[in-house]
């Protein structure tokens, strides 16, 4: 029996929205990247041989960042990324635990979006995407021991980056 292109790759159309929002920072530019993706997605649908379309999904929009904004990783100007999109709290909380989360939701968002592109990809596809060393290394290109070090690192600089912003008084709204 064989699957759709939409049973198969449209149920993950979020996942690789918020994946392209990671690499290019801002929302525009991750619709335009997906838009591509799939089309891309759609004419190359044959050569789909495994059955996890989600990291093969996951792969075809970062060549197609890649491909569209060559090396422009670290230089780019961004927009800023529509800040409701991962804002919301959890309605069970009191109004004080909502806003204590919302700021610490934004302070995660800004140190991840601070990080060099090599780190913040493999931490959004390990860590908010959920996908296996394994997968990551095929998305990215890279043997397994490069993900592994790049995750490594990349949550040092994260914890790095937010312990600074701790310091700084920044999750308490200090100046």
């Amino acid at each position: 029996m064989t699957r759709s292109f939409e049973e198969v790759v449209l149920p993950h159309l979020d996942a690789a929205f918020n994946y392209a929002r990671w690499l290019t920072k801002n929302d525009a530019d991750a619709e335009d990247v997906v838009q591509d993706a799939y089309v891309r997605a759609m004419r190359f649908f044959s050569s789909l041989r495994s059955e996890d379309a989600r990291a093969w999904l996951f792969a075809i929009v970062r060549n197609t960042w890649y491909g569209r904004f060559p090396r422009r990783g670290e230089s780019a100007v961004t927009t800023g990324v529509d800040e409701e999109v991962d804002n919301r709290a959890d309605a069970s909380l009191d109004p004080e635990a909502q806003m204590i989360q919302r700021q610490t939701v934004e302070q995660v968002r800004r140190a991840l979006e601070a990080l060099p592109t090599d780190f913040r990809e493999v931490l959004v596809l390990r860590e908010l995407e959920g996908l296996s060393y394994k997968e990551i290394a095929a998305i990215v290109g890279t043997p397994l021991g490069t993900v592994m070090s790049r995750l490594a690192r990349g949550r040092e600089r994260l914890a790095a980056v937010l312990c600074t912003s701790e310091l700084s008084g920044e999750h308490r709204g200090l100046p």
